[in-house]
């Protein structure tokens, strides 16, 4: 019989909420710098700024908030694995999340640096947002939505 060792993030009611919090922080960092660039992209705000001036200087701040988020995001995971790796939100949302990761550092980056303001950089811009959306959304919805594969 083999004994797992209690998690330490179960061990108080506000250690968990801590860790979620600081899990929101980066996200918030690294998703708004991101809809920052993209809304450039897109013509609706920081229009005086070159969009690829605005993706070297937000950068750092992504990479800041994308750490913060992949070094939380795994410590809440260990709280309750298999609830995590059944739920179909979570499922769905470590998909978008490795695309929207891939799609930044290879697509996306790649247009911003073309400070282009063409049709295909607002398609680019489209798709990130809807991307980092969907992430978003899917965090929500895992507290709502039960198992996709059944116990």
């Amino acid at each position: 019989m083999l004994l797992q060792a209690p998690n330490p993030l179960n061990a108080s009611p506000l250690i968990f909420p801590a860790l979620e919090c600081i899990h929101i922080i980066g996200f918030t960092l690294s998703v708004g710098t991101i809809a920052l660039l993209d809304f450039r992209l897109l013509g609706l705000g920081l229009t005086r700024h070159p969009a690829a001036e605005l993706a070297q200087d937000l950068a750092p701040w992504t990479l800041v908030g994308l750490a913060i988020m992949l070094l939380s995001g795994p410590a809440m995971f260990s709280s309750d694995p298999d609830m995590y790796y059944l739920n179909g939100a979570f499922q769905i949302k470590m998909v978008a999340l490795l695309i929207a990761i891939v799609f930044n550092y290879t697509i996306h980056r790649k247009v911003a640096a073309q400070d282009a303001s063409t049709g295909g950089a607002k398609v680019v811009a489209c798709i990130s947002l809807t991307l980092w959306t969907s992430i978003i959304l899917c965090g929500i919805f895992i507290g709502f939505v039960g198992d996709a594969i059944p116990r």
